[in-house]
């Protein structure tokens, strides 16, 4: 961009101002700079201004120096001792408030981050048009007709000394012509250099350089760089620009001359790095402040701020922000705009993206496109492939999309399919067809843009039909119905049939099905029974018995099938062990008898006999303690921690059965039966609410002698115990007319004094749960709950 001289002049010096106020606060003032501000126009009014006490900061306001970075350590010449204020190359200035700065200027963040370096590479050969210093170090090499070695620093005065040579003035010089100038030189003193004769001249240690980083910089300041340092060198060490400094108008100025100007986005976008010169001693980098920033948002690539030159279009922001997205709608663009009072809309055509100018502030929305097909059609359903199709001159009509899918599968609901439209106002409609008559090609229907077509399957409306199988098949299940199954296919695919299966009577329970009654009826099911053969053949009385949907098939049980059961018998008896039952109906003096009879030490009054729960006797028992669990007033025991037993005892009198064989005390048993003879047991225990619960020997006697020797009842005692024999069964205390009729003890029986109940006289429930705290108790509990 051409600037009049005179307007550039007042810019270099404003930002000569800027830098010279940073020295100001360091209490140095660098004296070329006073001199550039003078010669740009400064005024000494501006420049007292400037250095005046009362405005200076406070020493610990200088910039901070961060850690050197070894390659531009090396760099710096040992004896070069940089004044006060200035930064070194290697120490590069990151402001904390910038380092953290979400990035929302495209880029704006490039030089700080820290991931990034731009440090200059010292391992490249000398360039040739590498201009020669003072403090270069210049090694010079002679080999051929003669050979010689010399090396050596370029003086303050820009003179190399060479030992029996003397000064040669190179500063100033390019290698090229430091290489000319050297030969010319050495030709004279040492003998045998000619055309025989290569001379090089390369460099050692490259000397430093001071670059002064004025304007809208992050962290304006005096550089020392390497003499090999670029422009993006010196703007990465110093921050970049600042929140407000342009990133597309920094210019480089040599001796009062423009030398480049930078743009960075020429560099991130197109790759260019012409205008990234090498710095030269006393360049100044001036940072303008931006001229125009523009924010572009929706469906671009990247949608950030943008900062754009004068005369830069939309189309270049566009070009910026990487071009549109695959959902950007092209054709219309809306530009935000503020101008002096309120925002103004802009709404750009694509043939206006080249020639309408942006300005700063504008926002650039890109919207989608419509969700929304121009040319879509879809059908579902009975078709071999469903699916959306575009809609056109050579398929525009239901028939065609019916063949672009490859046609009808064959399960189609042929009388009725529907395509769903979208009308003008966006409601839907249903326009109905006959699938039939489309597939004969009368009736066609002409499709419109996002018409949805459903051609219903048979299958889709109706119900899953299924067949179930019950009883003595070794997988009862539920099938999946097959048209043509028969009875035979049902078992075989359950497995086949039980051992325990009738062959005599097969059954299937089918449901009624008129749709077209209009009354009520008493029947719920046609009920069809018919033997079946070992293989597995059934025939029903005329012919093949087919299966219809929901039918359900039994196979019953074999009357004559049975599992072995028996009982087992232990204690006082021949020969103990598990006996099975020959018969139905086998009584306790037949197990008796096979078992070899009891031994003369068996006591027949206390034998046992112990059944198990079958499942109903076992709800039943549960449903009796829930009830119980209601009235707590007259539990003394906890329900909550009483636990059912899987057996109960059965009060039998064998000394009886075996007397008279299938009289009423000969029981039938059952399987699972335990019968326990036991020897003669010489002991009765006494529990309940006697004062002290024991065992006492039988001698005979009345109940209230074996009370008295438990220490008697208790105050809380209900005055009529009753007696638990051995054998299981149980005798309690009756009220005569005068006096109280107590049962007989025996030998091995238990006493049982109960808890006095509040409301009720009788043995009831809780009373037998208030006494439950012996096995024998409990055994007696449950007898008592299944009566």
């Amino acid at each position: 961009m051409n600037i009049p001289y005179f307007s550039f002049l007042r810019l270099f010096a404003i930002g000569v101002v800027c830098w010279t106020t940073v020295f100001a606060a360091s209490g140095q003032v660098d004296p070329e700079l006073l001199r550039k501000a003078r010669a740009a126009g400064v005024t000494e009014e501006q420049i007292e201004a400037i250095f005046s006490p009362a405005d200076r900061p406070a020493a610990s306001e200088t910039p901070l120096k961060s850690t050197s970075e070894t390659a531009l350590e090396a760099s710096e010449p040992a004896d070069r001792v940089p004044r006060e204020g200035e930064q070194q190359a290697s120490e590069r200035v990151l402001p904390t408030d910038l380092s953290g700065q979400r990035e929302t200027i495209f880029g704006q963040s490039l030089f700080r981050n820290t991931n990034l370096t731009f440090t200059p590479d010292f391992r490249v050969a000398t360039p040739k048009d590498y201009t020669l210093g003072p403090g270069d170090e210049v090694i010079v090499e002679v080999w051929g007709a003669a050979e010689a070695n010399f090396r050596g620093k370029i003086s303050a005065e820009g003179t190399l000394s060479l030992s029996g040579i003397g000064p040669i003035p190179l500063a100033g010089y390019t290698i090229d012509e430091a290489t000319q100038s050297l030969r010319s030189r050495l030709r004279r003193v040492i003998a045998g250099i000619g055309s025989d004769s290569q001379i090089k001249v390369s460099l050692g240690e490259i000397r430093s350089i001071h670059v002064h980083i004025l304007g809208e910089a992050a962290a304006p300041g005096t550089y020392t760089l390497p003499a090999l340092a670029t422009v993006l060198n010196a703007l990465y060490l110093s921050g970049g620009s600042s929140d407000i400094g342009s990133l597309r108008d920094i210019r480089v100025m040599r001796r009062n001359q423009e030398a480049a100007c930078v743009d960075i986005y020429q560099t991130l976008i197109d790759g260019q790095t012409a205008d990234n010169i090498r710095l030269e001693e006393g360049d100044v980098i001036l940072i303008p402040p931006y001229h125009a920033r523009v924010q572009v948002a929706g469906e671009v690539k990247r949608a950030l701020g943008y900062e754009l030159r004068e005369g830069e279009t939309l189309a270049d922001l566009l070009r910026f922000a990487g071009g549109f997205s695959g959902e950007a709608y092209r054709d219309n663009l809306t530009v935000r705009r503020k101008d002096q009072r309120q925002y103004r809309l802009h709404s750009v055509g694509s043939d206006q993206f080249d020639t309408f100018l942006l300005q700063d502030g504008d926002s650039v929305a890109v919207d989608r496109i419509i969700s929304r097909y121009a040319n879509r059609v879809s059908i579902r359903g009975a078709v071999w492939r469903p699916g959306e199709y575009e809609l056109g001159e050579e398929m525009n009509r239901l028939s065609q999309l019916i063949a672009r899918a490859e046609n009808l599968k064959g399960d189609e609901f042929g009388d009725r399919g529907q395509i769903t439209r979208l009308r003008p106002d966006f409601t839907e409609e249903i326009i109905p067809f006959s699938v039939q008559a489309v597939a004969r090609g009368e009736a066609d229907v002409e499709l419109r843009p996002e018409d949805e077509v459903y051609i219903p399957s048979i299958d889709e409306m109706t119900e899953t039909y299924y067949i179930i199988v019950r009883g003595e098949v070794n997988r009862p299940d539920t099938l999946a119905f097959r048209y043509n199954m028969t009875v035979e296919d049902v078992i075989i695919g359950s497995g086949g049939l039980k051992e325990s299966a009738s062959m005599a009577q097969v059954e299937v329970a089918r449901r009624i099905k008129r749709p077209e009654a209009s009354g009520n009826s008493q029947a719920i099911a046609e009920v069809f029974t018919f033997p079946i053969s070992e293989k597995l053949t059934v025939s029903p009385d005329g012919g093949r018995f087919t299966l219809q949907p929901f039918d359900e098939v039994y196979i019953r049980r074999s009357p004559t099938y049975f599992v072995q059961q028996g009982a087992v018998v232990s204690g006082e008896i021949l020969m103990e062990g598990n006996y099975t039952f020959s018969r139905v109906g086998e009584r306790l003096s037949e197990l008796i008898a096979k078992a070899g009879g009891v031994t003369p030490e068996a006591y027949i009054k206390g034998a046992s006999l112990t059944r198990t729960l079958t499942r109903d006797e076992r709800a039943k028992v549960e449903a009796k303690l829930a009830m119980a669990k209601n009235d707590l007033r007259r539990d003394s025991l906890s329900l909550n921690t009483l636990n059912i037993a899987s057996t109960y005892s059965v009060g039998i009198d064998l000394e009886k059965a075996l007397q008279n064989p299938g009289g009423s005390d000969d029981i039938v048993l059952r399987d699972g039966d335990a019968i326990y003879i036991p020897r003669h047991d010489n002991t009765v225990k006494i529990s309940g609410a006697v004062l002290q619960a024991n065992a006492v020997t039988f001698e005979g006697g009345r109940l209230k002698d074996y009370i008295s020797q438990a220490g008697g009842y208790t105050d809380s005692a209900r005055r009529r115990p009753y007696i638990v024999y051995m054998n299981g069964k149980i005798a309690s205390t009756r009220r005569g007319f005068l006096h109280k009729r107590y049962p007989r003890v025996e030998a091995g029986c238990e006493i049982i004094v109960p808890e006095r109940a509040q409301r009720d006289n009788r043995l009831g429930l809780n009373e037998v749960l208030s006494v439950a705290s012996s096995s024998t108790a409990i055994a007696a509990l449950i007898a008592t709950l299944l009566r």
